[in-house]
């Protein structure tokens, strides 16, 4: 069957693909469980039912997406009428994280489908129960010319950027999404790289510190920190700091208890070499909260620090874990000197009650996307773009975009023969005058 062409036989997959992902959902959230004990509620909100979601949009919404879409011709081709065809690039490559290591698997392998490509995922190594029931489930699915996964560590994925592709999509670290750039580059590949940043979070003067709080710890401790849109640091209002850190402590404690450790709703840090990264941070004179540790256990706890030190260790890339500093800030010009110190971030956050502020914020910096009053949701809402900008990434996905970002855009004049205007064809003659009159009309 080729599912280049034919967008029924894609449905009938994507169909599939979605009775697979529900018998096997069970068997995800138990992976992840073994994998970094993240908890079942994170597992449905985070990877599974974000999954189905996906698919069921894709399902309803294939047949619209990939019609060709008129546009309003020019009357430079008069007469005629313009379409934009959806194009599948061809052989697709997907390297996937560990942190969300199904719903970044998954979700870009489903637009990579519905778009008629061919896909080959390379799950994380570092979530390998994850990765083996992941496999299952497209094996089960997709022909193995269709859909395949391929496991393995460093050197299978160095294997396959080696290889030429007609489009790769890259989720991960900045570094290592620069060695993806430099490899497509080779062959001129293009490619989405969604990577991360030094993401700012924002208290105001005016702000709802407990509200602000409650939010700020769950888009911060979810998944032990794991996550690329998570708040990196927060930049609260001086006279704020005392008071916002009270909250913050209340609501680590009303979430996961006075021993974090026993909770089950903290995960663990991926493995001891992210576990060991992340001690290294934590200077225990700075620490106002937390900063417990269990290298058996690569547990670390919710930890807040109070940092001042733009040049410490902790404030000189994307942390990636459960430490928190907090800094202060009198002035604009003081949020101007810290944040403008870091490469793009992939989002921001901002609580104020102050309109203009919120205005004057999303104006002044360049970031992938946030919120205001609240932190992570926007990842959530399909019609949104979701991606970075400079460092922290290149290209946006989800709902229909997704569905773009595997496709490619060819542009169509179809033009009728009825009439055909002398005006372009030699000999020129004294046709110049004329010409520029009615270009300079247009």
């Amino acid at each position: 069957m080729d599912f280049k062409t034919n967008i029924a036989y894609r449905k009938e997959m994507l169909i599939k693909l979605l009775n697979n992902v529900l018998l096997h959902e069970n068997e995800i959230i138990d992976a992840l469980y073994q994998d970094f004990k993240k908890p079942a509620f994170e597992a449905v909100l985070t990877e599974t039912s974000y999954v189905v979601s996906e698919l069921k949009d894709t399902i309803k919404n294939i047949k619209k997406w990939s019609k060709p879409k008129a546009v309003l011709p020019s009357i430079l081709n008069f007469p005629s009428r313009d379409f934009i065809y959806k194009e599948p690039y061809g052989k697709v490559l997907i390297i996937a994280p560990w942190n969300y290591p199904y719903q970044l698997a998954m979700c870009p392998l489903i637009s990579a489908i519905a778009a008629g490509n061919q896909v080959v995922l390379k799950p994380s190594e570092l979530t390998p129960k994850t990765s083996e029931v992941l496999a299952k489930i497209i094996a089960l699915t997709f022909r193995p010319e269709h859909a395949s996964v391929v496991q393995g560590g460093v050197d299978v994925s160095k294997e396959l950027l080696a290889q030429r592709w007609d489009y790769i999509f890259f989720t991960g670290s900045v570094p290592v999404g620069k060695i993806v750039a430099a490899a497509a580059a080779v062959h001129l590949t293009p490619v989405t790289l969604e990577l991360g940043g030094k993401n700012p979070c924002i208290v105001d003067e005016t702000a709802n510190l407990k509200l602000a709080a409650k939010r700020i710890v769950w888009g911060k401790f979810i998944n032990a920190g794991q996550t690329c849109i998570a708040p990196d640091y927060i930049l609260v209002q001086k006279d704020m700091k005392e008071q916002f850190i009270k909250h913050l402590k209340e609501e680590i404690t009303a979430a996961y208890g006075l021993t974090p450790k026993t909770s089950p709703d903290y995960s663990r840090i991926i493995n001891l070499k992210n576990w060991s990264r992340l001690t290294e941070l934590i200077e225990p004179d700075k620490v106002i909260f937390g900063g417990q540790t269990d290298e058996s256990d690569c547990y670390i706890a919710p930890t807040l620090i109070a940092e001042s030190n733009l040049d410490s260790l902790i404030m000189q890339d994307e942390i990636f874990g459960p430490l928190l500093p907090i800094l202060t800030y009198a002035s604009n010009a003081d949020l101007h000197t810290i944040i403008s110190r870091y490469e793009k971030p992939l989002s921001m956050y901002i609580f104020t009650e102050n309109k203009a502020f919120a205005s004057q914020m999303i104006a002044n910096y360049s970031f992938g996307g946030g919120c205001i009053n609240d932190t992570v949701v926007h990842f959530s809402n399909k019609r949104l773009p979701f991606g970075g900008v400079g460092h922290s990434g290149i290209g946006a996905y989800h709902g229909s975009l997704s569905f773009d970002v595997f496709s490619h855009s060819k542009g169509i004049v179809k033009k009728a023969n009825w009439l055909d205007l002398p005006m372009r064809y030699a000999p020129y003659g004294d046709k110049l005058k004329t010409i520029r009159k009615f270009l300079k009309w247009l």
